[in-house]
């Protein structure tokens, strides 16, 4: 049964446009958001999986709607919102996360939208890869 899952980051250096190629500025690329975003899948999907079998990205559409510069902490969220045999499609949302009064608390909405995954048996799936020739 898949569930949901929230994993936190922090924006580095490492982490910037300009450092995965995606443009010049020095905040959150998209692409890195985009992993963090699978991650959060990966972890949502974990509780269903089989002995033996892992899951493999097949789409995702992602709305990255507002800046995150060094230092930012995030929440990523991902939520199960359609299952079909072995295919699991998850919303997903990132989030500032900003201290209040009370502690951390989720902040202004980053990114929204939807990854799916595919269940596979992770021998099987690498017995069809041939390598580059």
């Amino acid at each position: 049964m898949t569930t949901d899952a929230t994993l936190p980051f922090t924006v580095t250096d490492e982490d910037t446009a300009a450092a995965v190629g995606s443009g010049s500025l020095p905040v959150l690329g998209t692409p890195r958001l985009l992993a963090w975003c699978e991650a959060a899948t990966c972890a949502a999907i974990e509780p269903a999986l089989g002995e033996g079998q892992t899951s493999v990205g097949t789409r995702v559409t992602i709305d990255h709607q507002a800046a995150s510069p060094v230092g930012q902490a995030l929440e990523v969220t991902a939520s199960p919102a359609y299952v079909d045999g072995r295919l699991h499609r998850f919303t997903v949302a990132a989030r500032h996360v900003e201290i209040g009064p009370e502690g951390p608390v989720a902040g202004k909405v980053v990114a929204t939208g939807e990854v799916t995954r595919v269940v596979v048996d992770a021998e099987r799936f690498l017995s069809r890869i041939s390598p580059a020739s």
